[in-house]
């Protein structure tokens, strides 16, 4: 199974640096797309990590960054926007149309999340089928609705590869997934549209780039793609069975670590308390979407 997570060039026109969420590896993936000296950064991460985004991509020659693509409104792929223009200057921001009231009034999600994002104004609005040209190079936009009602991907035809953000699944590396049912709007029904819309384009593709993370890549991809459907429902389904018999947080981790994630080096037996916020984010998802009263 092909699996990159490794920083730096992996096709003709893309970087992956890792933005060390909650200062830890493999967390979080950034990508820079870059074609005949126009170059795009798709998220922010957080603020925390924003001078060590910077520096990185200072040491791979990836700056100046004319564009900000932000794949949807949640904290960890906005909250370092204003760290990261101070130092990089002014650059063009784009969303999901449907995100332009979200990060211009971001309370709902800090609310929710307990994290801190400053409003993010003068954003292009992105609607599916546009094109971002990079300076020849064009990326398709999809509405990649479910995880959250303002999610967009992009289509490098290309590179045969797929930016999806959190749109599909979260995987961390072989041993270590979580499922996308995150608070306030996850909606199952247009996640399933987006699963078929994966499926539908298929035949353009060879790899898919997860913001947590990394790039999944030929067997890897067939994996991501024919796993990830099944996957949800397994999670979603054994959730609310824990919950149902024990609505302890940590109790629902505990089951979740031994049945999905045993071998995880990332959430150990050692160490659960970043699982543990998954899995509470994932409870409230659930709560939101009313599958958990």
């Amino acid at each position: 199974m092909v699996y990159i997570d490794s920083e730096g060039k992996f096709n003709d026109n893309t970087f992956l640096i890792d933005a060390l969420l909650f200062r830890l590896p493999h967390q979080l993936s950034l990508y820079i797309i870059e074609n005949n000296g126009t170059r795009m950064l798709i998220d922010t991460g957080s603020a925390l990590g924003a001078s060590k985004i910077f520096r990185k991509l200072k040491e791979f020659g990836l700056l100046p960054i004319h564009k900000l693509l932000i794949t949807h409104s949640h904290w960890d792929h906005t909250q370092g926007y204003e760290r990261l223009k101070k130092k990089m200057g002014e650059f063009e921001t784009m969303a999901s149309e449907k995100a332009i009231d979200n990060l211009k009034n971001p309370k709902k999600m800090n609310d929710i999340f307990d994290y801190e994002v400053g409003p993010i104004e003068n954003v292009t609005p992105l609607k599916e089928g546009d094109i971002i040209d990079l300076n020849g190079l064009e990326l398709e936009v999809f509405d990649f609705f479910g995880h959250t009602q303002d999610h967009i991907a992009i289509l490098d035809k290309k590179n045969k590869n797929i930016f999806t953000g959190d749109a599909i699944i979260n995987m961390y590396d072989h041993e270590t997934f979580s499922p996308t049912f995150m608070p306030p709007d996850f909606n199952e029904s247009e996640l399933l549209k987006t699963f078929q819309k994966l499926r539908n384009l298929k035949e353009d593709l060879c790899s898919i780039s997860l913001d947590h993370f990394g790039v999944w890549k030929d067997e890897g991809f067939d994996f991501v793609l024919n796993e990830m459907e099944d996957l949800h429902f397994k999670t979603k389904n054994a959730i609310i069975e824990w919950h149902n018999e024990n609505s302890d947080i940590g109790y629902i981790t505990s089951k979740y670590h031994e049945t999905f994630t045993p071998n995880s080096t990332i959430h150990t037996e050692e160490n659960m308390l970043g699982l543990e916020l998954v899995i509470s984010w994932l409870v409230n998802g659930l709560k939101v979407s009313g599958f958990i009263k």
